[in-house]
């Protein structure tokens, strides 16, 4: 809005100070907030790009007031302690997956579901269908507020020993796995065991041999250079890890709703950028591994048909602590999907 100059002087006047109020009203709406943004992964993933992405659009929304500090690397703490900052109030923002809060909220190991997701499109279509606002709606009980769900990527993996090939060479191999219930039966299932260890120690692990192998999406696989410390890689996609932006709940309620608002807003905006990003860097990780020295292997169709025969005992114990009404809520965002 201009004032010319053939305004009159108490108009222009009154018009002016419509606009100083408008203007302060915006800005009020905004204060000065210094937000900590845990993640345990380093600057160079895809995942920490899209936290500092979250970072600068807040700002910019903001007028610079929204300040987001990512540390990363897990500088505040593993996934489990940070979660727990975030539950208290003393920590406002991380990056993890729902899957470490199946044991305060049963439904978010939904996406944990091993064999369960053909490919992305339906995961795609459960994390931003019913069954994602199911499952965030659920979270807020837990204390945590969902901001947006991102990509990680379908889990392989990895060992010093050998090849995996049949279900026989799961047999007696240890692997460090998420500390997460399911993924922990899927292994025993499989006939071998995963050891349950913070994604901070694997490294130190697999180079001493305190475990033979670990499982994790390739770009986390290269990006964390466990390739160094492994020989071999097995495409299994035995399971999908999902992750999200989460907020502390004490803390986002005392947020203005504009700030609300900008948050959810960012963290959307980076959402299908880090997406398309993950599953590039994905193809480029397992290349680059491949022509580095790793060995990496499919496994035929009839023995991934043994694999999710002997895991869907895992599988029905998930939907049933899932509940019904989040497997029918899953069920129809895949179904809406499925064969296209």
């Amino acid at each position: 809005m201009s004032i010319s100059r053939q305004t009159p002087r108490w108009l222009a006047t009154a018009l002016g100070a419509t606009l100083l109020a408008v203007t302060g009203a915006a800005n009020a709406q905004f204060q000065d907030r210094n937000i900590r943004a845990s993640i345990v992964l380093g600057k160079g993933h895809s995942l920490s790009q899209a936290l500092a992405q979250v970072s600068q659009c807040a700002a910019e929304k903001s007028g610079g007031k929204m300040k987001i500090q990512p540390f990363y690397d897990g500088a505040l703490g593993g996934d489990l302690a940070a979660i727990q900052q975030l539950r208290s109030g003393t920590l406002e923002m991380m990056v993890t997956s729902p899957s470490y809060m199946s044991g305060m909220v049963p439904s978010a190991a939904v996406f944990d579901l091993p064999f369960y997701f053909a490919n992305e499109k339906e995961i795609d279509a459960a994390l931003d269908g019913k069954a994602g606002t199911l499952l965030a709606d659920r979270l807020t009980g837990a204390g945590l507020v969902t901001l947006a769900y991102y990509d990680l990527g379908f889990r392989h993996v990895t060992n010093s020993k050998h090849p995996i090939k049949r279900m026989e060479d799961f047999h007696g191999l240890k692997v460090r796995g998420m500390q997460n219930p399911v993924v922990l039966d899927t292994f025993k299932a499989l006939g071998g065991f995963a050891v349950a260890m913070p994604y901070s120690e694997t490294y130190s692990a697999l180079e001493n041999k305190t475990v033979d192998g670990q499982e994790n999406a390739a770009g986390l696989i290269e990006i964390s250079k466990f390739n160094e410390v492994q020989k071999y890689l097995s495409n299994t996609g035995h399971m999908y890890t999902a992750t999200m932006l989460a907020y502390s709940k004490q803390l986002f309620d005392k947020l203005s709703p504009q700030e609300q608002a900008t948050l959810r807003e960012c963290a959307v905006s980076a959402r299908d950028v880090q997406r398309r990003v993950n599953r590039q860097q994905t193809q480029e990780s397992l290349a680059r591994m491949r022509a580095a020295g790793l060995v990496v292997n499919d496994i035929a169709a009839d023995e991934m048909t043994r694999l999710r025969a002997a895991a869907a005992p895992v599988q029905a114990k998930v939907m049933s602590a899932v509940g019904a009404e989040m497997m029918n809520a899953v069920q129809d965002d895949v179904t809406r999907v499925r064969g296209r």
